[in-house]
């Protein structure tokens, strides 16, 4: 077996997508595992939200168009365990690229070969665009699973049937046949709204548990780390934003350690959950957010 590839994905932007792959990511290495993290979005807000600077000619482009392997274009970043493969403002213009190529849904997954062919890394995650264009549809044939962040809003679950629709599809049609729902992690989320209850409800009634458990809070600190280039374990450790990834992290590792752990019932008692209630006695003010 490979390294286990895990694209990061939605089709809907403004998600806390690519803040998930950031802190998903930064906290496994807390746990000791060894990750590679590809940005595969033009945007380059995941490498930036590193501290990494933009890749102008080295980025995944060039492995996507088979210039390169994807091997020759890791790059470490400031964190002990976590490396990147870059994004530039060019991979904009890859959907029009690959589409010319043969065998183009699979463009991603040859280029990786070298990588999950080595014991390196333990897991490798793909910060996919907001979009299901050919960009992410390379990242769905690429991975072995999808992990879906997802807005504690009104219309979460209209969306999210589009792209579990679209993971079926490419099972059956045999381009993946292998992809399977990673989980659905429920993003900002507040306590202070009975909306954000009611849309995790919502989402556990169709999902089970297929939802992680820890909720990640809406918080200003989650907001405010990737314009400081650093993950909100670096950034602010204490903050319920950190506690909340290094969550996740565990439960991540647990889930995929133990088929028991799939199964544990929703708790309305997260620990997470209750640490974002306990703000409610804060005024509903985007001005006093969570820390």
């Amino acid at each position: 077996m490979g390294t286990p590839v895990i694209a990061i994905a939605n089709q809907k932007g403004g998600v806390g997508k690519t803040t998930t792959a950031i802190n998903l990511a930064a906290c496994l290495t807390v746990q000791r595992q060894n990750v590679l993290l590809i940005d595969l979005d033009p945007q380059a807000n995941a490498t930036s939200g590193l501290g990494v600077e933009k890749a102008q000619g080295q980025s995944i482009y060039r492995a996507l168009l088979g210039e390169v392997q994807a091997d020759t274009l890791v790059r470490p970043t400031a964190y002990k365990r976590l490396d990147i493969i870059a994004s530039e403002v060019d991979l904009a213009g890859a959907e029009v690229d690959i589409a010319r190529a043969d065998n183009y849904l699979h463009r991603l997954k040859e280029a990786l070969v070298p990588v999950t062919n080595q014991d390196r890394y333990d897991f490798i995650f793909v910060d996919c665009p907001p979009s299901l264009g050919i960009l992410t549809m390379n990242a769905l044939t690429a991975a072995e699973s999808l992990l879906i962040p997802l807005q504690c809003e009104y219309y979460a679950l209209e969306g999210l049937s589009v792209i579990i629709d679209l993971v079926e599809k490419l099972r059956t049609s045999g381009t993946n046949p292998g992809l399977r729902l990673e989980g659905i992690v429920m993003t900002m989320y507040d306590g202070r709204t009975n909306l954000s209850q009611a849309v995790v409800q919502d989402v556990y009634k169709h999902f089970g548990n297929r939802i992680y458990e820890t909720l990640i809070p809406r918080t200003i600190r989650l907001g405010e780390a990737p314009s400081f280039g650093k993950p909100i374990i670096d950034h602010d450790r204490q903050s319920v934003g950190a506690v909340a990834y290094l969550q996740l992290a565990k439960e991540f590792l647990q889930r995929r350690g133990s088929e028991e752990s799939r199964t544990f019932p929703f708790q309305d008692e997260s620990p997470i959950a209750a640490a974002a209630e306990a703000e409610a006695a804060q005024p509903e003010s985007s001005e006093e957010l969570p820390q």
